[in-house]
This record gives structure tokens, C-alpha cells and sequence, in this order.
């Protein structure tokens, strides 16, 4: 008998073969895999340590997926990527999603691995591999990780992919307030996605997302000269990046107003496309950069109001 991390260990009646009793694996004490384990038994939520007899049997969390326990900690190679993406059936969810967007929303809290295995009661070895590798956790692990993350179950399989944010129910006394120039900053952070309002070559107004990096406190975005984004140019623009925490119904927003131009220093266009945090997610050519420097920078955040 084999298993890794994160496996359920199933004891089922040999007469029978109803299950009488599960739980994960939450520790190894043999590289290989072999006995004993340290479960954590889903009936009463306790660990102990397990030597399997004849009428237990191994659940892997990854069906077919061979290997030994110490490959549990090593990232994944690109070729290790490709075959794991290429096994996935055609129209289903990647397993491997969960990992990613596990890993998302913990640095996005700031938590180290080990804090957030504390927190799920799981061993760190175990997340490590679901952030690194396809896998389809048990339900249980999942509530418990959307729990230490402080997120909806439904955010971590993407079901609100297709939903706008803030669906959920508002505060019970909320509390806006506004934010300081120097936090503006720093919610603005390096890179991320925000939204531009422009006047369209319509006249018309027109409101686009764009991958955008700061340098030096001023807004810098890729752009097709012939795209909407590209009317900013020239103009005193508005531009918004904000963030919904569904599950705390609590969220910020930051505003920068101020004139946009292209950049056409060679130097800074190669310096700014070396050294860019990401392609524009739309894809195609988009290699005109263009400048946002705020004239002026507010922000409002909602919080509960005995925050």
C-alpha cells in the first residue's frame, strides 16, 4: 500500500464493502508512501496514526497519478504542465484551477503556506501540491480552504467566473471613508487590471479594462494605435482599479485623474516592455505605450463601521 498526501484512507466491511469509516491523509512517515499514515478521520475531525489492515484501501486524490511522497514539494516542470492540461477531457474544468486560484487569493492575504495549511487543517506539503499540480480535492478540503482564505467555496471552483462582483449582501452598518493619497498609492500597487474612461472616435463614451503597470507614480498601459484605448491620448482621462471582497461584503476603490500621452522615448518603450508584469491579456499587437500621470488621486473604502 502507497498513498500521498492529501489521499483518503477508506475502511469499508469485508462483507459488505460498505464503507464504515474515511478520512485524509494529513502525514507520511515514509518517503515511499507505505504505513503508517496520519489521518484525519472525517467523522470526528481527529488525527491519529493509522496502520491500515486488509479491509482498508487507498482513494487517490488524483486518479493515475503516479509518484512518490517527496514530489509533493517540487514545482511542476512545463512539460509536467502540458501533459497534466492535455489529460483533461475536453469541455471540464482543469482540476489545476483550484490550485491556481488557491494560490491567488493567499498572497493576495498575505499568508504564507504554512499558515494557510494551519489554517485548513492540512499539512503544507499537501498544498503545495494542489497549488503546483492538477488535483480534485474532497469537498471537506475545499470548505476548509475557502475558510482559512476567508472565501466563498463557489470562488475557488470558479463559479462566479461569469458573474459580476458584488452579488453579495451589503454590510449591516457599513462605513465608507476615504482614502489618503499615499494609500492610493499603494493599493495601486506595481501592476494589475483597471478600467479607463475615454470618449470614443464616436463621441461616444466608452469605459476599458486594461493590463497596466506604475513607474515612478504615473500609469502606464499597452495599447493598438487604432483601439479605443488609444483615444485617451491627448486628453485628461479618468482611471479606476478597485477590489470587491465578496465573502466580508467589504471592498476599496482608487481614482486617478490626469492627461494621457504616448511614449515615444525608444529607451523607456524597451525598458517599460522588458520589463512589463504581463502581455495584455487581449492579446494581438499592443505595443504602444501610453502614460497616465494623476494630477489628482482619491480613493473611498467600505468597511464594517466598528473597524
Amino acid at each position: 500500500m502507497r498513498a500521498h498526501l492529501g489521499d483518503q484512507l477508506v475502511i469499508e466491511s469485508p462483507a459488505t464493502g460498505v464503507t464504515r469509516r474515511d478520512g485524509e491523509i494529513v502525514g507520511l512517515h515514509h518517503a515511499d508512501g507505505t504505513p503508517p499514515y496520519d489521518v484525519r478521520w472525517s467523522d470526528t475531525d481527529e488525527v491519529t496514526l493509522v496502520f491500515p489492515g486488509p479491509d482498508a484501501h487507498i482513494r487517490p486524490v488524483e486518479h493515475g497519478q503516479a509518484g512518490t511522497a517527496h514530489e509533493f514539494s517540487r514545482p511542476s516542470t512545463d512539460e509536467e504542465e502540458t501533459a497534466a492540461a492535455a489529460s483533461q477531457p475536453t469541455g471540464t474544468f482543469n482540476p489545476g484551477d483550484i490550485g491556481r486560484r488557491v494560490a491567488v487569493e493567499r498572497r493576495r492575504k498575505k499568508l504564507s503556506r504554512v499558515e494557510t495549511a494551519r489554517r485548513a487543517r492540512m499539512s503544507p506539503g499537501y498544498l503545495a501540491y494542489l497549488e503546483e499540480r492538477p488535483a480534485d480535492p474532497t469537498v471537506a478540503t475545499l470548505i476548509r480552504l475557502a475558510d482559512a482564505l476567508g472565501i466563498p467555496v463557489t470562488a475557488l471552483r470558479g463559479g462566479g467566473a461569469d458573474l459580476p462582483p458584488g452579488q453579495g449582501h451589503a454590510l449591516l452598518h457599513p462605513q465608507l471613508s476615504d482614502l489618503g493619497s499615499d494609500e492610493c498609492r499603494t493599493l495601486l500597487s506595481t501592476h494589475g487590471v483597471g478600467r479607463i474612461a475615454v470618449t470614443a472616435s464616436d463621441g461616444r463614451p466608452a469605459v476599458v479594462p486594461v493590463n497596466y503597470e506604475v513607474v515612478d507614480d504615473t500609469i502606464m498601459f499597452r495599447t493598438a494605435p487604432d483601439s479605443v484605448s488609444a483615444a485617451a491620448v491627448g486628453t485628461d482621462v479618468a482611471f479606476e482599479v478597485d477590489h470587491v471582497d465578496e465573502a466580508m461584503s467589504q471592498g476599496w476603490s482608487v481614482l486617478a485623474v490626469g492627461p494621457a500621452s504616448v511614449v515615444t522615448e525608444p529607451d523607456a518603450v524597451r525598458t517599460l516592455s522588458e520589463r512589463a508584469h504581463s502581455r495584455p491579456w487581449a492579446g494581438g499587437q499592443r505595443e504602444m505605450w501610453v502614460s497616465i500621470r494623476p494630477t489628482s488621486l482619491t480613493g473611498r473604502r467600505i468597511t464594517p463601521a466598528d473597524q
